[in-house]
């Protein structure tokens, strides 16, 4: 009776030991990871895709005055007409929301940040050479 009677008194003593052991001040979480679709990014998609609109514009309108489209990977879709343009169209919204999302879960924010607004700046070129012809 001696023997269990202090066994159990060693045993609660240990887990009052342990219990004493426990930091005071836990350890903060991590930051989370910011969300892809900000209000920056919603932003700056929506110019995109308006100035995507612009471009798909203008070059039906320039195709239609005998123009030729100089992007060779765009041109067997845009020479289809409105179909084939918007779907050149999706592919490149696609593929600009898709770049800067694989930077994104890399977390590669800046560069995310970079390429989305190099993007739109270079549609930009696109539309100011498109509508420097035309006009």
């Amino acid at each position: 009776m001696k023997t269990a009677f202090l066994t159990v008194v060693l045993l609660v003593s240990m887990a009052q030991a342990q219990q004493n052991f426990l930091p005071s001040n836990p350890v903060p979480a991590a930051p989370s990871a910011p969300k892809f679709w900000s209000l920056e990014n919603k932003v700056d998609f929506s110019i995109l895709a308006g100035q995507i609109t612009v471009d798909a514009i203008t070059t039906q309108h320039g195709l239609s005055e005998g123009f030729r489209e100089s992007n060779p990977v765009m041109r067997p879709l845009v020479t289809r007409g409105v179909a084939g343009e918007a779907a050149a169209s999706a592919l490149g919204l696609g593929f600009g929301v898709g770049t800067a999302y694989l930077l994104h879960r890399t977390h590669h924010y800046k560069a995310e940040r970079i390429a989305a607004r190099t993007m739109i700046a270079v549609e930009g070129g696109f539309i100011a050479n498109n509508l420097l012809r035309i006009y």
